[in-house]
């Protein structure tokens, strides 16, 4: 990625960071993402977890009220929005293809719709596998590149298929699976939704 485009990917999160409606800084806890992932990572309490590409801590917040005894990390590009993360959370700036963290220091990591802003996907995802301990998880929800065109997106923006994020999970983790998802459990997916499990 250039510095100008990553300049560009920052000022935008920034500026985003004021837009409480299209940004916000809570998610309703009983959405099954949140259920998911928690399903997928197991029980937290004592377990180092990053958030990777958190905005303003969402689903952090969640976890670190359903789990006390979590060590919860949320990195993020913009400054602006780690402002918004409730106190008990580490957080570090910094960008998803340059992770500032040692080799396999968290149990677990998760991105929310955030690997789509990455540019470099392939190196975002390695990098969220490196820092991953071996036989720890990794949850990847993000939008099927099958349903491009459906929302406006900002020219960075980069969608992906099933079976390609699952090449990528898959050379660097054991097992690695996907499924489509809706926000809501009782809802059908309609293939905007994919979340992609996978162990190391």
């Amino acid at each position: 990625m250039t510095p100008g485009l990553r300049a560009r990917i920052q000022s935008s999160f920034d500026e985003a960071a004021r837009d409480e409606e299209h940004f916000p800084a809570t998610i309703d806890p009983r959405i099954y993402h949140v259920k998911l992932i928690r399903q997928h990572l197991g029980a937290l309490a004592g377990k180092r977890v990053l958030d990777v590409g958190c905005g303003k801590g969402r689903f952090a917040r969640i976890y670190r009220e359903q789990e006390p005894a979590a060590e919860i990390w949320g990195l993020d590009i913009s400054e602006a929005m780690l402002r918004f993360v409730p106190a008990g959370i580490h957080t570090r700036a910094g960008s998803m293809t340059e992770l500032p963290f040692a080799d396999g220091f968290f149990d677990g990591a998760y991105a929310t719709e955030s690997l789509e802003h990455a540019v470099e996907i392939e190196k975002a995802v390695s990098e969220i596998c490196r820092v991953v301990k071996p036989g720890g998880r990794i949850a990847i929800i993000d939008k099927n590149a099958e349903q491009w065109g459906r929302l406006e997106t900002p020219e960075w923006e980069r969608w992906f298929t099933r079976k390609e994020l699952e090449r990528m999970l898959g050379r660097h983790c054991r097992q690695v699976s996907s499924r489509f998802i809706s926000y809501w459990e009782d809802v059908e997916p309609d293939g905007l939704f994919l979340a992609w499990l996978a162990v190391k």
